[in-house]
C-alpha cells in the first residue's frame, strides 16, 4: 500500500482498476467487490479509476460516484500511514466509547473519516469489534485493542508513530 501514501500514479491507478475488473470479470453484482479490491491495491478509490471502472461495467460514473460515497468503509482519499478505528457500537458507547471517540478527535485534530493534518493517522468509526465484553475497543491498522482508555490510547498511538 505503499502508492496510497504518496498518492497512487495514473498508471498505476488504471493497473489496478483493470486487474480488479478482470478478477471479478462475469460475476453478477461484481461492483462491490472491484470497488474493494480497487482499495485493497492502493489504500483508496481515486476519482481517475471511476470512469475506466464505469465504462467496463456499463454503468454511469454517477453510479459508481454513488456506491463509492454510499459505503462509508470505502475512501476517495489516501488513508494516513496509520488507521485507526473506535467502536461506535452500543456496549463501546455505554463503557465510554463516546468520550474515547472525542479524546481521539481532539488527540488528532481531525473527525471521523478524515486523517491528522500530518497524515500521519485516519481516523474512522467502526460498528462493533466482536469485543464487547472488553469495551471500548479501538483497532489500529487492523489489530484490535480492548478495554481502553484515553490514556491507553496515547501511549498506543504514541508507539506506533514512533515505529513508522
Amino acid at each position: 500500500m505503499q502508492a496510497a501514501q504518496s498518492g497512487a500514479s495514473e498508471a498505476t491507478i488504471q493497473q489496478v482498476a483493470r486487474q480488479a475488473l478482470e478478477q471479478f470479470a462475469g460475476q453478477k453484482g461484481n461492483l462491490l467487490p472491484i470497488l474493494h479490491a480497487v482499495q485493497h491495491a492502493l489504500g483508496y478509490i481515486p476519482d481517475t479509476a471511476v470512469p475506466t471502472l464505469a465504462q467496463a461495467l456499463q454503468l454511469s460514473r454517477a453510479e459508481v460516484h454513488g456506491v463509492v460515497r454510499f459505503y462509508a468503509n470505502l475512501r476517495t482519499t489516501p488513508p494516513g500511514k496509520m488507521v485507526l478505528e473506535v467502536c461506535r457500537a452500543e456496549s463501546c458507547q455505554a463503557m465510554g466509547g463516546d468520550a474515547l471517540a472525542d479524546h481521539a478527535k481532539n488527540r488528532l485534530g481531525c473527525d471521523f473519516h478524515s486523517t491528522s493534518a500530518n497524515g500521519e493517522v485516519t481516523l474512522e468509526p467502526v460498528y462493533c469489534l466482536g469485543l464487547c465484553a472488553q469495551s471500548p475497543a479501538v483497532m489500529i491498522d487492523g489489530e484490535p485493542y480492548a478495554r481502553m482508555t484515553p490514556a491507553k490510547l496515547d501511549k498506543l498511538l504514541g508507539a506506533k508513530e514512533v515505529q513508522s
